[in-house]
């Protein structure tokens, strides 16, 4: 009997372990389409190389009033086809779908937004003087 209820709290701790992990690593939380200009990208890490980059969005964000801030969006890329899609159109207007998750884990990136695709580029070009 004894033998019994161990397993079933072994089981039961398991489970819910289980179940916090998954939901902090690996739940969706949001996704969603950013568009703007890629100012960054970039391959890099220690152990795990990443791809991680920043899109600079139309429009200014304040954090306090008075100062002017650009609005950036930091994100990460594990899939390699999207990371030499993005890296063929450097400069160009984007519009990426992206995935939000609670935590970061170092083979995925070291951003919560982990971009899955590419909708759509739009060159850009340069002001003629």
């Amino acid at each position: 009997m004894r033998r019994r209820i161990v397993t079933i709290v072994t089981l039961v701790i398991l489970i819910a372990l289980f179940g916090i992990v998954y939901y902090r690593y690996y739940y969706v939380f949001g996704d969603g389409v950013k568009a703007g200009t890629m100012n960054y990208f970039v391959h890099k890490g220690y152990v795990f190389k990443t791809y991680e980059g920043r899109l600079i969005q139309s429009g200014i964000r304040t954090q306090q009033q008075g100062s002017v801030q650009s609005n950036e969006f930091m994100f990460s890329v594990s899939d390699e086809r999207v990371a030499q899609q993005l890296n063929s159109n450097a400069g160009a207007y984007l519009k990426l779908h992206y995935k939000e998750y609670f935590h970061t884990l170092p083979w995925r990136g070291v951003s919560r937004y982990v971009v899955d695709s590419v909708v759509s580029v739009t060159p850009v070009n340069p002001a003629q003087p």
